[in-house]
């Protein structure tokens, strides 16, 4: 008996089954240990000089805080000294610890406006993703409108229209102009209409919720990391901002931090002590801003988690 031997399949010498031809794969990227890949030096390199240029200026404020006043101008600039110390006790003694003052209205102005500004952006936006209403459109073209203003244009017609209601040089005139914010409720609104599903808003409506336990319990949960970075923003936006404070105050006793350190930098012509007390004083009012960031960065990095999940 005769065994012929038929060939098991033709993919094997045409290759079609067998997967991609080696001469077709893509081209692999450089692979180091552990089967990491290997960063990009160009890449590398770019972000290592973004993060000089943002560092060097707050390596030299730490510097220049621990000269003194003779040495601030006499010596290598990255040169520290030991007169820290003394500089934060002069800080905190002129004219009877008035920096402490300027730092708590600082802090007033930032956390409160920020808190109700984000509450505020919150609701408007949840409102422009997932409800429909006439005139939506025009509406957020107008708050759009908005974002483009800058505030500086407004400073002056807000002083004119507090100061016909007395509430100029009054805490109020700093705190209520920051509540509404255009930017943070466009980021709130996109955030809104990604984040929340229209599905589980109608669930809820059918078991009988109310669009203010719908809002409380269910979209601001899913709106929290979107609503950190408009807490954020708004919290720095506040705690830098010059121009507004400096038109609406006139008593020292009401000034931020920004406006208060502007008058010392005054000073500074006729009193060159004053510089390192305005340097010093720079130095601890970015302090707050550094430990809030890396106390709600995991904000960030839980929600990009969530979205690698979810994609």
């Amino acid at each position: 008996m005769t065994t012929s031997t038929t060939p098991t399949t033709a993919a094997t010498s045409t290759g079609t089954d067998a997967g991609p031809s080696p001469a077709r794969a893509l081209p692999s990227r450089p692979v180091g240990r552990g089967g990491t890949e290997k960063p990009s030096v160009i890449a590398t390199g770019v972000l290592l000089l973004g993060a000089l240029y943002c560092l060097i200026p707050i390596v030299w404020v730490l510097i220049a805080a621990s000269k003194s006043a003779d040495e601030l101008f006499s010596t290598f600039t990255l040169a520290p000294s030991t007169h820290l110390l003394q500089n934060l006790q002069d800080l905190f003694a002129y004219r009877d610890g008035l920096f402490l003052r300027w730092a708590g209205n600082t802090v007033l102005y930032a956390i409160g406006g920020a808190l109700v500004s984000t509450l505020v952006s919150a609701a408007a936006g949840y409102g422009l993703a997932l409800f429909d209403f006439r005139g939506k459109k025009l509406f957020f073209n107008l708050i759009l409108a908005g974002v483009l203003v800058p505030a500086v244009i407004l400073a002056v017609p807000q002083y004119l229209l507090f100061a016909q209601a007395g509430l100029a040089n009054t805490y109020w005139a700093v705190f209520l102009p920051s509540i509404l914010n255009p930017y943070g409720i466009y980021l709130a609104r996109i955030y809104a209409g990604a984040s929340i599903p229209r599905e589980m808003i109608e669930a809820a409506r059918t078991d009988g919720a109310g669009e203010l336990r719908i809002f409380t319990r269910f979209a601001v949960p899913m709106m929290l990391p979107g609503l950190v970075t408009v807490f954020l923003f708004q919290f720095v936006g506040i705690w830098n901002n010059y121009m507004l404070p400096y038109i609406m105050l006139g008593d020292d006793s009401l000034f931020p931090i920004t406006v208060g350190l502007s008058t010392l930098m005054n000073q500074g012509s006729s009193q060159p002590a004053m510089y390192t007390t305005v340097i010093t004083g720079a130095l601890v009012s970015i302090l707050p801003l550094i430990a809030l960031f890396l106390l709600l960065q995991r904000y960030w990095q839980s929600d990009l988690t969530g979205g690698a999940v979810k994609g």
